[in-house]
């Protein structure tokens, strides 16, 4: 299909995340533009964390925020399969089934915080132990909220975010291409990547980047562009899922000019 033929996207996901969604955007036709803005990388001290968190049995519910939850935190399930186990979206729980570990709790109307926390299942969580699996430094909604509804919530970061350093020569080919009109839409699927991907950029590519339409599957990520004082366009897909955003480009591309 052609339907993204001549059409160029920046894709700042971070390495290990960023293949499907490129896959997609070259079956239709498009030009995938790796750039991560954002390395992940396993915190140094995991065993302190894994020793912290205490046995995972103690606790009535086990939430995975993301694959990269899964790919540093499962191994803290160890061997058991009888744990109550819920994930952020089908990806996270995708990654989990291929570990070995059956998903109990899964949004099926999004694919974010807000989505898991409608579940009937988590309204009323009086004196459960909760355990959340994620990085350092994540959005604290889930756990407040878990919180305000009687759970008893400990957190085991796993992973921690880090600033990508693309190292001047790549960035400068980047913003070559980008200004000869090789870069025509970029994403930023978290409010981690657009800040990262703005502090990367040079004035010159901050420029380039105001009026570049952004695409992205979270709308707190479109609140966030004008409170970072860019004013890209911006692409709002309905989920933040790699078909959910490539739908969104391929509908954006097909409107008339």
């Amino acid at each position: 299909m052609n339907a993204l033929a001549g059409i160029g996207v920046l894709v700042t996901r971070p390495q290990l995340q960023a293949g499907n969604l490129c896959r997609l955007i070259e079956a239709e036709g498009g030009t995938a533009i790796r750039f991560p803005a954002l390395d992940i990388r396993p915190r140094a001290d995991r065993a302190a964390t894994r020793a912290a968190v205490g046995p995972v049995d103690r606790y009535q519910l086990i939430v995975f925020v993301s694959a990269n939850a899964v790919r540093y935190g499962a191994d803290m399930l160890g061997q058991k399969r009888d744990l109550r186990i819920a994930a952020i979206g089908n990806a996270t729980a995708q990654a989990l089934n291929a570990a070995g570990h059956r998903v109990a709790l899964l949004p099926t109307d999004g694919s974010d915080t807000e989505a898991f926390l409608k579940l009937q299942e988590i309204q009323h969580l009086d004196r459960q132990r909760v355990l959340i699996v994620r990085g350092t430094g994540g959005r604290e909604l889930m756990g407040e909220t878990l919180a305000q509804r009687g759970a008893e919530v400990v957190y085991a970061e796993v992973y921690e975010r880090l600033r990508a350093d693309p190292g001047p020569q790549v960035l400068a080919e980047l913003e070559r291409l980008w200004a000869q009109g090789g870069v025509h839409v970029y994403t930023a699927t978290s409010t981690d990547l657009l800040e990262n991907l703005i502090d990367i950029l040079t004035p010159a590519g901050k420029e380039l980047l105001q009026s570049t339409p952004m695409l992205t599957g979270a709308r707190r990520v479109a609140e966030a562009e004008a409170r970072l004082g860019i004013r890209s366009p911006v692409i709002l897909a309905e989920g933040p899922g790699d078909a959910a955003l490539v739908e969104a480009l391929v509908a954006w591309r097909s409107k008339p000019a």
